[in-house]
Protein backbone atom coordinates (compact mmCIF):
# COMPACT_ATOMS: atom_id res chain seq x y z
CA UNK A 1 0.00 0.00 0.00
CA UNK A 2 0.98 3.40 -0.72
CA UNK A 3 0.90 4.23 3.38
CA UNK A 4 3.15 1.74 4.01
CA UNK A 5 5.98 3.22 1.55
CA UNK A 6 5.82 5.99 2.84
CA UNK A 7 5.01 6.27 6.43
CA UNK A 8 8.52 7.35 7.51
CA UNK A 9 7.50 10.43 5.47
CA UNK A 10 4.24 11.05 7.12
CA UNK A 11 5.40 10.70 10.77
CA UNK A 12 8.17 13.33 10.13
CA UNK A 13 5.93 15.75 8.77
CA UNK A 14 3.21 15.07 11.07
CA UNK A 15 6.22 15.36 13.74
CA UNK A 16 6.85 18.48 12.20
CA UNK A 17 3.36 19.72 12.28
CA UNK A 18 3.23 18.71 16.37
CA UNK A 19 6.38 20.73 16.53
CA UNK A 20 4.88 23.82 15.31
CA UNK A 21 1.72 23.25 17.74
CA UNK A 22 4.10 22.98 20.53
CA UNK A 23 6.08 26.43 19.27
CA UNK A 24 2.54 27.93 19.25
CA UNK A 25 1.70 27.10 22.77
CA UNK A 26 4.77 28.51 24.05
CA UNK A 27 4.51 31.46 22.45
CA UNK A 28 1.08 32.30 23.95
CA UNK A 29 2.33 31.10 27.62
CA UNK A 30 5.16 33.35 27.04
CA UNK A 31 2.66 36.18 25.78
CA UNK A 32 4.26 37.19 22.48
CA UNK A 33 2.94 39.66 20.04
CA UNK A 34 0.03 38.53 18.59
CA UNK A 35 1.07 38.66 14.78
CA UNK A 36 4.00 36.79 15.54
CA UNK A 37 1.24 33.98 17.12
CA UNK A 38 -0.72 34.62 14.09
CA UNK A 39 1.97 33.99 11.82
CA UNK A 40 2.83 30.78 13.07
CA UNK A 41 -0.66 29.39 13.30
CA UNK A 42 -1.21 30.37 9.25
CA UNK A 43 2.17 28.11 8.63
CA UNK A 44 0.87 25.34 11.30
CA UNK A 45 -2.36 25.23 8.98
CA UNK A 46 -0.28 25.67 5.87
CA UNK A 47 1.59 22.66 7.08
CA UNK A 48 -1.04 20.85 7.85
CA UNK A 49 -2.93 21.39 4.79
CA UNK A 50 -0.46 20.57 2.52
CA UNK A 51 -0.17 16.93 4.48
CA UNK A 52 -3.56 16.24 4.20
CA UNK A 53 -3.29 17.07 0.65
CA UNK A 54 -0.40 15.21 0.06
CA UNK A 55 -1.56 11.59 2.28
CA UNK A 56 -5.11 11.61 0.44
CA UNK A 57 -3.79 11.84 -2.94
CA UNK A 58 -1.28 8.64 -2.33
CA UNK A 59 -4.07 7.02 -0.55
CA UNK A 60 -7.37 8.33 -1.73
CA UNK A 61 -7.12 5.29 -4.38
CA UNK A 62 -6.50 2.71 -1.69
CA UNK A 63 -9.21 3.54 0.43
CA UNK A 64 -11.86 3.32 -2.69
CA UNK A 65 -10.55 0.06 -3.82
CA UNK A 66 -10.78 -1.05 0.34
CA UNK A 67 -13.85 0.06 0.26
CA UNK A 68 -15.47 -1.93 -3.00
CA UNK A 69 -13.40 -4.85 -1.54
CA UNK A 70 -14.95 -5.07 2.22
CA UNK A 71 -17.92 -3.52 0.70
CA UNK A 72 -18.01 -0.67 3.09
CA UNK A 73 -19.66 1.87 0.32
CA UNK A 74 -22.18 3.80 2.84
CA UNK A 75 -18.34 4.21 4.58
CA UNK A 76 -16.57 5.27 1.79
CA UNK A 77 -19.39 7.82 0.46
CA UNK A 78 -19.58 9.66 3.77
CA UNK A 79 -15.85 9.58 3.46
CA UNK A 80 -15.80 11.34 0.03
CA UNK A 81 -18.88 13.73 1.19
CA UNK A 82 -16.69 15.14 4.00
CA UNK A 83 -13.64 15.38 2.30
CA UNK A 84 -15.18 17.39 -0.55
CA UNK A 85 -17.14 19.79 1.61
Amino acid sequence: MWYIAHMKSDIQRINNIIGQLEGVKKMIESEKDCFEILTQVKATRSALESFTTQFLSGQFVDCLNSCKKTEQEDTCKKFIKEMTN
